[in-house]
């Protein structure tokens, strides 16, 4: 299954007024292989020692994740994530911009597993990984 409406495109047009959006998390690529993403870190995603907040790294791949599982779904279907790890091995500060890579590790029938790697410069500086599970349209 792949849905080529879901596009870089699309998600400008949706994620303005969204948490994404609020956030500045921008898609530059989607395709049925890989989603691309970067959020450039400024005071909002920083947590009160001056550092990108756990949440902001968690936001930024769950993301990333989402709008590739979006490109893998049957028609009529939806998702939820249902698991989530995030590892963050460098830290990020006001003006660095974070670059997400994210990959499909499984898309089943019933999951989709998503890997997500976020580089901050040439460094790898979080790995984030997440179950989706697929959601069966509501019978009418």
């Amino acid at each position: 299954m792949s849905n080529p409406a879901i596009t870089p495109e699309l998600s400008r047009e949706t994620l303005p007024g969204t948490f994404p959006g609020d956030l500045g998390i921008e898609l530059t690529e989607i395709s049925d292989e890989l989603v691309r993403g970067r959020m450039a870190a400024d005071r909002r995603h920083l947590h009160p020692g001056g550092y990108v907040h756990g949440g902001a790294w968690t936001a930024f791949a769950d993301t990333i994740a989402a709008w590739g599982t979006m490109r893998r779904l049957p028609e009529g279907h939806q998702f939820t994530t249902v698991e989530l790890k995030m590892n963050v091995f460098a830290a990020a500060v006001d003006g660095d911009v974070c670059d997400g890579l994210g990959i499909p590790l499984h898309v089943g029938r019933r999951t989709q597993v998503w890997e997500v790697r976020v580089h901050v410069r040439e460094r790898l500086a979080a790995n984030f990984i997440c179950t989706q599970m697929v959601l069966e349209p509501k019978p009418a």
